[in-house]
């Protein structure tokens, strides 16, 4: 384990100014701006929390996995960059893994006998808002049934490069939850087999999870009376 311990270090993040952020402030319960907001909740304030990042000991298994993912993209040749941040923060660990080295990191924590992340049981997205820096996130639940543990993985992206490579060629159970990513947050999986619309309409404009998409909406009859779509209705505070 010493020998593990000091190749792991030569892959351990280096901490940087520019590390990812996770997190903004939010202003309402629902963010609606406007005549839109009719729950009362207009007057919320909530700021921005962006869990900091963790210092050994991460604490239980977590400094386990770590020096073995560590000192297995030692010995692979990756850049020290590769995994740019961990971070623990309510019983979770996460690495922040860079885009380019995304599959190998997969790869590795798939087959290195001292991991065994076997299954990839979701993927999703996160849009922090035009405010936020790297404000798109690819984030992936990676389960060992071997050791019976769970991790996160977490890939920072900007809106104008939205691009990152496809983990079906790693974790088949990817290929729905990277379609339906794509289709809500316009997250591009590079190499994926078929990454076409799961919930919206093929012809559908934009991506209606994206901060910046409008809220809209039709008017709904219901019993008679029309029901404005939510930003064309009047607040009641």
């Amino acid at each position: 384990m010493a020998d593990n311990e000091s190749q792991s270090r030569a892959v351990e993040p280096v901490r940087e100014e520019s590390a990812p952020v996770s997190g903004r402030a939010r202003r309402g319960m629902f963010g609606v701006r406007g005549t839109g907001d009719t729950s009362g909740y207009g007057g919320l304030r909530l700021p921005a929390y962006v869990p900091p990042a963790a210092e050994r000991p991460y604490g239980g298994w977590f400094d386990e996995v770590a020096d073995n993912l560590f000192a297995a993209l030692h010995e692979q040749g990756l850049p020290a960059d590769t995994v740019q941040q961990v971070t623990v923060d309510r019983g979770e660990i996460t690495f922040y893994v860079h885009r380019d080295h995304l599959l190998e990191v997969c790869r590795t924590l798939r087959d290195d006998p001292a991991l065994r992340f076997e299954l990839c049981s979701s993927v999703s997205g996160v849009d922090y808002g035009p405010e936020v820096p790297q404000r798109l996130h690819s984030v992936y639940h990676l389960t060992s049934m071997t050791y019976r543990r769970r991790i996160r993985l977490e890939v920072v992206l900007e809106v104008d490069d939205p691009h990152l490579p496809s983990v079906v060629p790693v974790y088949p159970t990817a290929d729905f939850q990277e379609r339906e990513t794509w289709d809500m947050f316009g997250i591009v999986y590079d190499g994926h087999p078929a990454l076409t619309r799961i919930l919206m309409p093929d012809d559908w404009d934009g991506h209606p999870q994206r901060k910046d998409y409008p809220l809209g909406g039709i008017p709904v009859e219901y019993k008679g009376a029309e029901i404005p779509p939510p930003d064309q209705r009047r607040a009641y505070s």
